[in-house]
């Protein structure tokens, strides 16, 4: 058996029984030196699954301020390993892509790689759509996550739009992780609401505070101009369905444009509802 990897795991989690099993198993046992599950007072068998599976499980109470789960964890609990990777409960890694990780960290010269992940809804992988990418492996102490001083904007105490700032390199790891997610459709919009709270309160105080405005990438600058346009939404499902093969996944892939055309329109309406900005 191949030497486990001087990597740490990190699945950040609240109530995540039906996802977790999945999740631990794609590891396996001998990937990583470690494997921690950081829980957000879950209430249901989420820690004793994880403890199972022989995770480590730390617990993380957010007071509302900076830092949040991601960060708080780099901070009090920095990892003993070279590298770090965060990831979801409802994601799962695939032997293709545990053969290019051990490749580019036995013999890498960056500090952090941006991964690709599939998407699954409605039980099946999607053909097409917007590519869904992240910066969550990286190493320590290159780097940590951009801070915001939300001051509780949302109810969401795990970084979820925020990217890592790294000092050094990022390289792409082109093999791709499973995304899937098994807590259903209800699950999906209810986070999304929650998740276009946030997108317009980090909105309404970037355009407030220059020095947050110069840290953004360049997408993240298209996208926050492109939020004060009601177009935000249908630029998104023209580009999703029709110019990025959505349509290949026929009604299935229309329903998934659509639903996202609804969340940057919540997003847009949210930020109209909490101050005026021009059209």
């Amino acid at each position: 058996m191949p030497q486990a990897l001087d990597l740490t795991i990190a699945i950040p989690v609240r109530n995540e029984e039906q996802n977790l099993p999945g999740c631990l198993a794609a590891i396996g046992e001998g990937f990583a030196r470690k494997i921690v599950v950081l829980d957000s007072g879950s209430v249901d068998n989420t820690q004793s699954i994880a403890t199972q599976f022989g995770a480590e499980v730390v617990n993380f109470e957010w007071d509302g301020k900076f830092p949040k789960k991601r960060n708080w964890f780099l901070r009090n609990y920095t990892p003993a390993t070279k590298w770090i990777l965060f990831i979801d409960a409802d994601e799962y890694i695939t032997e293709s892509f545990k053969k290019e990780l051990r490749e580019s960290l036995n013999t890498s010269d960056k500090v952090g790689y941006w991964l690709s992940y599939t998407i699954y809804f409605l039980g099946t992988q999607l053909k097409g759509g917007y590519p869904l990418r992240k910066l969550a492996l990286f190493k320590v102490g290159a780097g940590e996550y951009e801070r915001i001083d939300e001051e509780q904007w949302s109810k969401l105490d795990m970084e979820v739009h925020e990217h890592p700032i790294l000092n050094g390199e990022v390289g792409v790891i082109r093999s791709k992780i499973d995304h899937q997610d098994y807590r259903g459709v209800s699950h999906y919009v209810i986070k999304h609401n929650e998740y276009a709270s946030w997108e317009a309160a980090r909105f309404l105080k970037m355009t407030s505070d220059p020095i947050i405005s110069s840290s953004l990438t360049w997408k993240q600058r298209l996208k926050y101009r492109l939020m004060r346009s009601v177009l935000l939404g249908p630029a998104y499902f023209f580009g999703s369905f029709f110019l990025l093969g959505g349509f290949r996944d026929g009604a299935r892939g229309w329903a998934f444009a659509i639903l996202k055309m609804s969340y940057f329109a919540q997003v847009y309406c949210k930020i109209r509802e909490n101050k005026k900005v021009p059209h």
